[in-house]
């Protein structure tokens, strides 16, 4: 799962960053309102911890941005305010949950990963796609009921593909949802295919039919035939 911090205390943000890179997000940051916004236009996240108070602008007006350009997206404000005010006007703009700093790191964490499971996998604790079955808390997966030993990576490849089962995926988006923003700095995709090789075999030795597809041309979908 991607995220974007939008953070201005460099101190809290690095601690961030670091906690959350611990349980296998990717993450990019941004430290002032126009580094948010620029990323926001250009990129796709999973999960935005927006804080309120910036430098340079109002978080909410770029929650009002995430709204009118990327709907689906999870938002989590945290901010020093602790004001009903705060809180209301951001739920009502569409924030889908609300911490006050200071805070512990593990309830970020909670926070964040019941955040993606209303927003990605409808509130469930397991995802099911016919014989795949994917555990988001404990990071396992199953096959035909039998454990699959994936590198993360091929584990985040898999959840990409499955939570956008039956839509067309680039090799730029899949690549820059597992590795980053700085992925455009890339020389080539060979790396992508290499996972999906991977991936493709480790399935296919516990039954699971191919279920990536080439779309040629356009990039790749994870569908039944």
């Amino acid at each position: 799962m991607k995220i974007l911090i939008v953070e201005d205390e460099i101190e809290l943000l690095e601690t961030i960053v670091s906690y959350l890179k611990n349980e296998d997000f990717i993450c990019e940051k941004a430290t002032t309102f126009f580094e948010a916004e620029d990323k926001l236009i250009s990129f796709k996240y999973d999960i935005i911890l927006l804080d309120i108070t910036l430098p340079d602008g109002n978080g909410i007006d770029l929650l009002k941005l995430i709204k009118e350009e990327s709907p689906t997206t999870g938002v989590l404000i945290v901010s020093a305010k602790d004001s009903l005010d705060d809180k209301l006007t951001g739920l009502d703009l569409g924030a889908d949950d609300y911490i006050t700093k200071p805070f512990h790191l593990a309830e970020l964490n909670s926070r964040i990963n019941s955040l993606i499971r209303r927003r990605k996998f409808e509130g469930d604790e397991t995802i099911q796609f016919n014989e795949i079955k994917i555990n988001p808390t404990s990071k396992t997966v199953t096959v035909n009921d039998k454990p699959i030993e994936l590198t993360k990576k091929e584990y985040n490849l898999l959840l990409y593909f499955v939570t956008n089962k039956n839509k067309v995926l680039t090799k730029e988006s899949i690549a820059e949802h597992l590795w980053g923003d700085n992925i455009e700095m890339a020389d080539s995709f060979d790396f992508i295919y290499t996972h999906m090789g991977n991936l493709r075999k480790k399935m296919k030795k516990l039954g699971a039919p191919n279920y990536l597809q080439t779309m040629y041309g356009l990039g790749y979908k994870f569908a039944e035939k």
